[in-house]
């Protein structure tokens, strides 16, 4: 494996050729002396035999620090637009409880060279901080998270202040304000007017579903209504009708 570095800030370049055998190193070339080194023993006879190899030495040092650096400037020009580019992090304030440490989580930012510390009255705090991996997200970005563990009275959180620096863009500084920590509790406070919301509607699908079995009770007892008096006479008269008046007679 062979390959080259660039720091395009400092313009300082670094350089590596090595083997492998066997899934472990077996030799590597060292770039500020010119020769080879052996971390088994079985490489030292490779060794011995590379270092003698001036001309070819030269070779290596030459490529790795002139040829393959431009071609790594042209492969950059080439996909400036992407590599290059410069997305601003969104910064949050996170707590879960409040006796749990206040997380300063900023995301969405590239590339992956960022520095997010906290600060106290304008100096750096490096105790009472646990700084977090930078972590890849799924659309190419990056996140970072970092603790602090607050010792201070809430009246001097406003002393604290979250620092986000990324190339290309100003600090993002972020004060330690109640008011910006978003917790599991503002969660919850924030899903009640839904669950009233819910409730409600519960209440009126219970009410309507009621209405309409009243409905439906209701019309099923007027087809199965006992036929009233007034009914009742008038079918007693149609079906038994009154004898015929007879004559009267004397005897």
């Amino acid at each position: 494996m062979c390959g080259c570095e660039w720091d395009d800030e400092d313009d300082s370049t670094d350089g590596y050729n090595q083997y492998g055998y066997d899934g472990e190193d077996f030799i590597a070339f060292d770039l500020k002396t010119l020769t080879w080194v052996a971390p088994v023993r079985q490489a030292v006879p490779t060794k011995q035999k590379w270092d003698g190899l001036r001309a070819y030495n030269e070779y290596w040092k030459n490529y790795q620090t002139k040829e393959c650096v431009e071609w790594l400037k042209k492969y950059l020009s080439y996909g400036r637009s992407t590599l290059q580019r410069t997305e601003r992090p969104r910064v949050s304030l996170l707590q879960r409880s409040p006796s749990s440490p206040v997380v300063c989580h900023a995301t969405g930012f590239y590339p992956d060279r960022v520095v997010v510390f906290w600060r106290r009255d304008g100096l750096e705090l490096h105790e009472q901080v646990d700084p977090g991996e930078v972590l890849p997200n799924h659309d190419g970005t990056f996140q970072v998270s970092v603790d602090l563990n607050l010792t201070a009275v809430p009246q001097d959180w406003r002393r604290y202040e979250c620092v986000v620096q990324l190339r290309g863009i100003e600090d993002i500084s972020t004060p330690l304000d109640p008011a910006l920590i978003r917790t599991n509790s503002g969660k919850s406070g924030l899903t009640i007017p839904i669950i009233i919301g819910l409730l409600v509607l519960l209440l009126a699908a219970a009410a309507i579903v009621g209405v309409l079995l009243y409905k439906k009770r209701n019309a099923s007892d007027q087809r199965h209504k006992p036929v009233g008096s007034d009914t009742s006479s008038e079918n007693t008269e149609g079906q038994n009708p009154a004898p015929e008046a007879q004559p009267l007679t004397t005897g």
